[in-house]
């Protein structure tokens, strides 16, 4: 039997037992403030890049920290690519925009920046000299425009790379550490890189080599070598300059010709039957680009033993 003082007892018991569930609990009986916070803490951040190499360079030093929308789709060149207006609207919600810093992206980066005045802006070409497109035809005009391919020179990839750590340490310092050793890791394989391209390519004699599009002018001034374009400028040759070009051809023993996926291969394939060569395909926009750098370099040497008679 259950005396007056026991039931008293008892109650007071069960109000301790509330008030402890309450305090450890909180007044939230879901913890959603607790929820929120770990979502904003593995909220990921979300960066736009121009073309598909730059995704290859953030996502290394990145990792899976970030969202990578890339500007200039697969296919397409960055001289004459223009965005859709949805792709500027999406672009323009992105975290931070990372630029080359070439004059092909002043048009996009003004559309992108009047949907979003606050954009993070970052230039991973600062401290990059840019050289301009070379021109072995067209002589009578000028051609002051400026080579925008810089990521296709390991030595200007480093500094990129230096400059995108910098920037997502903005975004994100607290993950600082993190992001160092990711770049550090990178420049020992950029590196790494470099050498074999240079083993690739050291046995070749003939340091020539011609291509469609003006595209390896940074990784032609890497290595020692010499490109000559077939179009400059968005030019194809005249008849007096493509007969000019097979000359050249033949004088230095070429047998291959490089074209471009991006880009009609038809005046390619006109140098290349008159020479008794062949056309191959390079890709400057290649998403992997230590495996393409890597290829290329395979490609060319191979290429030039093949002036040596075995085609």
């Amino acid at each position: 039997m259950i005396t007056k003082p026991d039931l008293t007892s008892l109650a007071k018991g069960l109000l301790g037992l509330v008030f402890g569930l309450t305090v450890l609990t909180g007044c939230n009986p879901n913890n959603e403030s607790e929820e929120l916070a770990v979502s904003d803490t593995q909220e990921m951040l979300e960066i736009t890049v121009s073309i598909l190499p730059q995704e290859y360079f953030v996502k290394k030093i990145a990792g899976d920290k970030v969202e990578v929308n890339v500007l200039v789709q697969p296919g397409s060149e960055p001289e004459a690519y223009e965005p859709l207006p949805q792709q500027l609207k999406t672009i323009s919600q992105s975290t931070a925009y990372i630029i080359l810093g070439v004059s092909v992206e002043r048009g996009w980066l003004s559309k992108i920046q009047s949907l979003n005045p606050n954009l993070i802006v970052i230039n991973s070409g600062e401290g990059i000299e840019l050289i301009p497109m070379v021109a072995h035809h067209h002589e009578e005009e000028e051609h002051d425009n400026l080579d925008p391919h810089i990521w296709l020179s390991p030595q200007l990839v480093k500094i990129q790379a230096q400059n995108i750590y910098q920037g997502l340490v903005r975004l994100d310092p607290e993950n600082e550490a993190e992001y160092k050793q990711n770049l550090d890791n990178f420049l020992v394989e950029i590196d790494q890189l470099d050498a074999q391209i240079r083993q690739n390519l050291e046995p070749i004699e003939n340091r020539k080599f011609i291509v469609f599009h003006p595209a390896w002018g940074y990784f032609a001034e890497d290595y020692d070598l010499e490109q000559i374009p077939i179009e400059i400028g968005g030019q194809e040759p005249s008849p007096a300059e493509l007969g000019e070009l097979v000359k050249i051809a033949q004088a230095e023993d070429i047998r291959v010709i490089f074209a471009q996926y991006q880009f009609n291969a038809r005046t390619a394939e006109t140098i290349a039957k008159e020479i008794g060569g062949e056309v191959q395909f390079i890709d400057p926009m290649a998403p992997n680009w230590s495996e393409n750098l890597l290829k290329f370099s395979q490609t060319l040497s191979k290429s030039q033993g093949q002036n040596q008679g075995s085609l």
